[in-house]
């Protein structure tokens, strides 16, 4: 399934792709018939593994790449033709890209220098951008004298300092440790919605996006798979390759024995399927089952009737301090993943174990893509 290149606009929109597509050699379709709006304000994520189009996507958004068709608008202006020097759009790239023989003060301050800014309204604007990014007592250090962290904040400030219209950041957290990462993630979304900046953000880290950004487009094969808020994202996928893409998943695939307007059956080789759903589907047809790992619960007794339930034995389990991971090893010969909290009575299985493993009605998505 892919999302076709119609795009709803509103008076809202600042960003608006149609029909974009970049084509190489004639054959190789990096990105294909990409439609897709964002509003002011709003931080839109292009979420996707390597070669699935969005750095190319991004780059055609920057001026860097000339699109092979299609259009891009910047607050109702096409700018598909303008090369990158005359968008008011700024590029924040994984490497920073900072000058090493210049300052934090003199890297933030380098772009507007280059556009002929009063030198009183320059200091005014570099004060500014430090004190936002909290570097006031580092601006007179150069680059290497920084941490990992900082250098983002300073390469972020610079991003901020000609105030563009958009904002584009390529992995912008990609060149840290997950720690640092984690914590920076907090820092520039809040940095991003004080300025009140319109992000693009390119990521294949789906903790990041879902972290930073209020709608994700997911990517694959140089389309739109699925676009969301991450919980929609995240909870109803519209296919296998999302579901499998983000986050954690149990893919069971069976049959439907039977449906009716809220609720099917059906039959895998695990075990029989009772699920609440609002898919298209009829007896006979061939699907796919999609179970978040959270969502399955672990018992050494038999479960309540009403859930869905399968056995297996435990053959590994890992300790996150928070949660424990368990691998089950159903009948049939699937591999079950359970992710469980801690501090419950699952800390009694251990491996080697036989055990049930039941989740409600509602915790299942059908997929038929």
């Amino acid at each position: 399934m892919v999302i076709q290149s119609e795009v709803k606009t509103t008076e809202q929109d600042l960003l608006r792709v149609v029909g974009l597509s970049k084509i190489y050699d004639g054959t190789v379709k990096a990105v294909e018939d990409v439609a897709f709006s964002v509003q002011k304000g709003e931080v839109f994520a292009l979420l996707g593994g390597s070669g699935c189009g969005k750095s190319t996507l991004l780059r055609m958004l920057a001026g860097f790449e000339t699109p092979t068709q299609g259009n891009i608008f910047l607050a109702g202006k096409d700018i598909t033709s303008l090369p990158p020097y005359q968008r008011p759009i700024n590029m924040m790239f994984q490497s920073y890209a900072l000058f090493p023989h210049l300052t934090v003060w003199d890297n933030i301050a380098f772009g507007l220098r280059r556009d002929g800014m009063a030198k009183a309204d320059i200091a005014n604007r570099v004060e500014s951008m430090l004190s936002l990014v909290q570097l006031n007592q580092f601006a007179r250090r150069k680059p290497h004298q920084l941490s990992g962290g900082q250098q983002q904040r300073v390469a972020l400030a610079r991003s901020l300092a000609k105030r563009p219209q958009l904002l584009l950041l390529d992995e912008p957290l990609g060149a840290l440790d997950k720690k640092l990462r984690e914590k920076t993630q907090f820092e520039l979304i809040n940095i991003v919605q004080e300025v009140g900046v319109t992000c693009v953000l390119v990521t294949h880290d789906q903790e990041e996006a879902m972290t930073m950004a209020s709608r994700i487009a997911v990517m694959g094969g140089g389309r739109f798979l699925q676009v969301g808020r991450p919980r929609e994202i995240y909870e109803v996928p519209n296919s296998v390759q999302v579901a499998d893409f983000v986050g954690n998943v149990n893919l069971f695939q069976g049959e439907v024995t039977a449906a009716d307007a809220t609720c099917i059956t059906v039959r895998s080789a695990e075990c029989m399927h009772a699920v609440t759903h609002s898919a298209a589907v009829r007896v006979g047809m061939r699907v796919s089952l999609a179970l978040r790992p959270e969502k399955i619960t672990l018992t050494q007794v038999l479960p309540l009737a009403d859930d869905n339930w399968c056995v297996g034995e435990v053959v590994e389990l890992a300790y996150f301090g928070a949660y424990t991971t368990y691998h089950v090893k159903l009948d049939s010969g699937m591999v079950l993943k359970v992710q469980a909290m801690n501090g419950t009575q699952t800390n009694v299985i251990a491996v080697g174990h036989r055990v049930y493993a039941s989740w409600h009605t509602l915790a299942v998505v059908v997929l038929t893509q």
